[in-house]
């Protein structure tokens, strides 16, 4: 069996009049994010983990920030795209590990609910997606509740059926 390892991080800055959609899963707030998709900082560092380990460039290469099909897009719509694009070349997703980085509002409660819809977008089980939450004690843009951000690591193994 062969294994490839990607990485993956996003930010992305609060804005006015936008809902907060982190993991794909919508989250009350005063404010959301800014981005020309729903600007998922969670989903597209997951998504360019997986690019990276296929070596295929970021998430803007494959759903760029100037083209209107992709205005205010739903994120676990790009990641399953990436999803099959991994599994086209022969790949399947073993297993991601993810953190997001914000001061507001408690992801706790959430996270079974966000590391589901990453599982149904990247085609696996449950017990394959880790998703986690921390602050940055204040510090930074995060800190001042600025933005979020969020890293990835993903893990492709051979599909088994190739």
């Amino acid at each position: 069996m062969d294994i490839r390892v990607g990485n993956g991080f996003d930010v992305h800055r609060f804005a006015e009049g936008r809902k907060l959609v982190l993991g794909g899963v919508e989250l009350p707030h005063d404010r959301g994010l800014l981005g020309h998709s729903d600007a998922d900082a969670l989903l597209h560092a997951i998504a360019d983990a997986v690019l990276g380990a296929l070596a295929l460039g970021d998430i803007g290469k494959h759903f760029p920030d100037d083209d209107p099909a992709f205005k205010d897009a739903d994120s676990r719509r790009l990641l399953a795209r990436v999803a099959e694009l991994a599994r086209d070349r022969g790949w399947e997703c073993s297993n991601v590990d993810a953190v997001v980085a914000l001061e507001r509002p408690k992801l706790k409660p959430r996270i079974d609910e966000m590391r589901a819809r990453v599982a149904e977008a990247l085609g696996v089980e449950i017990d394959r997606v880790s998703v986690k939450a921390t602050t940055t004690e204040k510090l930074g843009f995060v800190g001042r509740e600025e933005g979020v951000a969020a890293w990835a690591t993903a893990l492709l193994r051979t599909a088994r059926d190739v």
